[in-house]
């Protein structure tokens, strides 16, 4: 019954101003409503009992009184001293035979005083009330029977101005309630307001939002903290939604023009190695066209596997972050398996490698290492024609500098920035010639990013290029390493 009643007063589905509304409208409604009821009802009925009491408290000792007198006469004068100084009006009925009051003595026999409501004395009942208008005046009446002496004495009064202020009163809180319901209908409408113009605001800014329209910032007109923070953690979503869109955006971007790179670097292996086992299957070749053009397919075939093979390398890099195991290790002794790698393509060049350096520990993935000084001293040296290349490394506080220096060409300002991207070339047609896949730098630029350390560059055109990163310092080895 309850549930059902909510559901006719409040709508499954309304405005927030209409909710507040009627939320307002209810409880306030339930207070006044209460409220006149207290004073309609129970107020007044507290009242009528209360001077109900005092009139019985008033009606015993007049009776005692005129009681206690020895003759009618002197019962007259005491009742006429009584009723001038209470205002009231005193009737003594004795022995059902005489009647004293305004008129004086008169005879008790077929007196219209007999037939009055509050006379009627019946099943052992000695105290009546009553309350009727005579004479355009509304008069209380209590009339008491008492069994000692046979006497009736009843008093009647004027209704007092009690009544008068609780009639006053309840015009007063009606007015009072009805404005009260006014008021919280108004109240209620300027709250709702307050509350539905900001929430409209977010709700428009949030809408705009979800259509793409991501640059729009929410802006809130309220003095509520509450709103504001709202606003201010909606703008930060929204900020922190459009950064990731871009950054999804920007990583689209890179995928495509990375699967254009890789569609673009595999097809051309692939046709040279269709065209050199097309022009195998001549009859007219002699011995040594043979080899050169079986020599010339097996080179584009290492240059496939090695650009396989490096993708696939970045690929677990970026993935796989648990393919780096740190040790300490000797770094001196590293270089020095690096230069044995490197020196053959060095001296074909008539470039001096230079990898002499002190002793000192390193705590990193060796292999890791290993591969990122190869990539970047191999790199150093085909873009070098002449001069040196020197890898080079001190202590920087608690980590290692590490250095690879060339004097060769240089590297234009303009690619410093992209260096490390994947398949980004600075003389596309030299890398290419020499069989680079154009992903050594990315893959050091992986590696280095899962110790949790960067690789930096600096190059002057012309003379040279410095490759730089730092890895963490040991004192030396651990003793279960050196056992």
């Amino acid at each position: 019954m309850l549930s059902r009643l909510v559901g006719r007063v409040f709508p499954t589905r309304a405005s927030t101003q209409t909710w507040m509304i009627l939320t307002f409208l209810f409880f306030v409604g339930i207070a006044v409503v209460s409220v006149g009821l207290y004073i309609t009802f129970v107020l007044k009925n507290e009242v009528q009992i209360a001077y109900q009491q005092t009139m019985f408290q008033q009606i015993s000792r007049i009776s005692g009184l005129l009681e206690d007198e020895s003759s009618n006469v002197n019962r007259l004068i005491r009742m006429r001293t009584m009723e001038r100084m209470a205002g009231i009006q005193i009737d003594v009925v004795v022995n059902d035979s005489l009647v004293l009051g305004q008129e004086g003595v008169q005879s008790g026999l077929s007196n219209p005083l007999f037939d009055l409501p509050e006379m009627q004395f019946t099943n052992g009942i000695e105290v009546n009330y009553a309350e009727r208008l005579e004479d355009s005046e509304y008069l209380f009446f209590i009339a008491m029977k008492r069994p000692a002496s046979g006497m009736i004495v009843r008093i009647s009064q004027p209704r007092p101005l009690l009544y008068g202020l609780i009639r006053r009163l309840q015009f007063t809180m009606v007015a009072a309630m009805f404005m009260a319901l006014l008021l919280s209908v108004f109240g209620s409408w300027i709250a709702a307001q307050r509350v539905t113009e900001p929430l409209l605001a977010i709700r428009n800014s949030a809408k705009s939002i979800s259509e793409g329209h991501f640059e729009e910032e929410i802006i809130v007109e309220s003095r509520a903290s509450e709103f504001h923070d709202l606003a201010k953690s909606l703008n930060l979503m929204s900020d922190s939604f459009r950064e990731k869109i871009d950054e999804l955006q920007r990583m689209a971007h890179l995928q495509n023009e990375f699967i254009g790179n890789v569609s673009h670097e595999v097809r051309n292996p692939i046709f040279a190695v269709g065209g050199y086992l097309e022009a195998l299957a001549s009859p007219t070749l002699t011995a040594d066209q043979r080899r050169f053009y079986a020599e010339k397919g097996l080179n584009n075939l290492e240059r496939l596997n090695n650009l396989f093979n490096d993708l696939i390398e970045i690929a677990r890099l970026e993935y796989r972050e648990d393919l780096i195991k740190s040790k300490v290790f000797e770094l001196s002794e590293l270089l020095g398996d690096v230069y044995e790698v490197l020196k053959g393509k060095a001296e074909e060049k008539n470039i001096q490698l230079i990898v002499e350096n002190p002793e000192l520990f390193v705590r990193a993935d060796r292999s890791r290492i290993r591969q990122v000084l190869i990539n970047l001293i191999d790199n150093a040296i085909a873009y070098s024609d002449t001069g040196t290349v020197r890898c080079r490394y001190r202590r920087h506080l608690d980590k290692v500098r590490i250095e690879v220096v060339d004097s060769g060409r240089g590297i234009p300002e303009e690619h410093l920035e992209r260096i490390f991207e994947r398949f980004h070339r600075v003389d596309p047609d030299r890398s290419r010639k020499s069989g680079g896949t154009g992903l050594g730098l990315s893959i050091v630029k992986q590696i280095l990013a899962a110790h949790g350390e960067t690789v930096h560059v600096e190059s002057t055109l012309g003379r040279g290029t410095r490759f730089w990163f730092e890895l963490q310092y040991e004192e030396t080895l651990p003793e279960e390493s050196e056992a």
